[in-house]
């Protein structure tokens, strides 16, 4: 019921945000006499937060079309090398790149947001690796009829991505696919070593929620699953492919990472009134790309997004030793022939410091050589996989571990 009252809320401001966006365009307008007025300018920031806040942020673009290799502009296409139900591989090929540079599979999250929040992750490995990326859809297009997908699914492609790329392949895990992705790196290390990938990265990813807990996981441990199974899973409404499947709405998902930090949310957008009102254009651009961004949000299956919670956020499955996959004891030790790198920030309030590490402790028959742990200092969660921090310390760490493991 909640999804369908978000739905007609959003179809009765739909006129309010075309009137308003009119009414910015005649204010707008050459030789308007109220534009340049202190009443003008005010007015304009604030039709203009209105249709900006109001607005609909379908699925963002990756937008990367050139890399720089040695100095020279290289065109890249992004190409799906494999399509799945819920997941399409990705692979931006370049038009010319030195042969023999790394293959890298980044595992995106499937937490609410699209692949493209790791937009600035893929541009900081495209001058020197191949890169690939899953790129997950949004359960509310994908029809009542269709196949489900739970965490079991989630492994499936994960194994069935790294086949098909090979044994040659280093994959990153940002986040929430750190367990999913450390769950298969164990399974194909146990049962086909010989395509078991080369490295793994896992990067703020919760692999134990004991440690360090965070408001996240603190939020999962009060409520049972029963509670989250009433409270936040509906069905898809009308107008949408997936009509009636069951999911947890992206908008849910939104309104919970904003809730955490509120105040600084309230005081950026606060800062985007005041650059609009001032005319500064630059600083208002660059919160408004990642605002833009981070509003795109995605509904997740139910079966997947409940058993995460029970598994990983309540019951701490892979820690005890008590995750299993289609009814097959996962066994981290078992890794083995994949060498392991994680790394964890500072101030991540999302998966708090020791969740990441903890792997080390589960895959305790990997040779020390074939390790490395990171805490990067003064970084929080997103800082870990995007921005200036990421590009000039973590990501020359993660190439580093890569070259080292090849």
């Amino acid at each position: 019921m909640l999804y369908h009252v978000y739905e007609m809320q959003r179809a009765t401001l739909a006129p309010m945000r075309m009137m308003a966006s009119s009414a910015l365009s005649l204010l707008d307008l050459p030789f308007n006499p109220l534009r340049p007025t202190p009443l003008g300018r005010v007015t304009a920031a604030a039709l203009d937060s209105f249709e900006h806040s109001t607005r609909h942020f379908g699925k963002p673009e990756f937008g990367h079309t050139h890399t720089r290799i040695d100095g020279h502009d290289v065109a890249i296409t992004e190409d799906i090398v494999l399509a799945m139900p819920w997941c399409d591989l990705l692979h931006f090929r370049r038009e010319t790149a030195p042969a023999g540079q790394p293959k890298v599979l980044m595992v995106a999250p499937m937490s609410g947001h699209y692949a493209t929040l790791l937009r600035g992750t893929v541009k900081a490995f495209l001058p020197d690796h191949e890169v690939y990326i899953t790129d997950w859809r949004d359960a509310r297009s994908m029809p009542v009829l269709g196949p489900d997908f739970d965490l079991d699914d989630y492994i499936d492609t994960i194994i069935r991505v790294l086949r098909l790329l090979g044994p040659d392949t280093h994959v990153i895990a940002v986040c929430q696919p750190a367990v999913p992705v450390l769950a298969a790196v164990a399974l194909m290390n146990e049962e086909e070593p010989a395509a078991a990938p080369r490295s793994m990265t896992l990067i703020g990813g919760p692999i134990d929620t004991r440690e360090g807990p965070t408001a996240v996981n603190d939020f999962a441990k009060k409520h049972s699953l029963e509670w989250f199974r009433r409270n936040v899973i509906h069905a898809v409404p009308f107008g949408y492919p997936g009509f009636m499947r069951q999911v947890y709405p992206g908008f849910l998902q939104l309104a919970g990472f904003m809730a955490m930090n509120m105040d600084r949310h309230v005081e950026a957008h606060q800062q985007m009134f005041q650059h609009l009102v001032e005319g500064d254009g630059e600083p208002l651009a660059a919160k408004r790309r990642f605002y833009e961004e981070y509003r795109a949000v995605m509904d997740l299956p139910a079966a997947y997004y409940l058993q995460t919670i029970e598994k990983v956020f309540q019951e701490h499955h892979l820690p005890r030793g008590l995750f299993a996959h289609r009814g097959h004891k996962v066994d981290p030790s078992a890794i083995e022939h994949t060498a392991l790198q994680t790394i964890e920030g500072e101030r991540d309030d999302i998966s708090g410091l020791g969740q990441t590490r903890a792997t080390h402790k589960l895959a305790h028959r990997l040779a020390e050589g074939k390790r490395e742990h990171i805490e990067q200092a003064g970084v929080g969660h997103y800082g870990l996989f995007n921005g200036r921090r990421f590009r000039e310390q973590v990501a020359p760490r993660i190439k580093a571990f890569i070259t080292a493991h090849r």
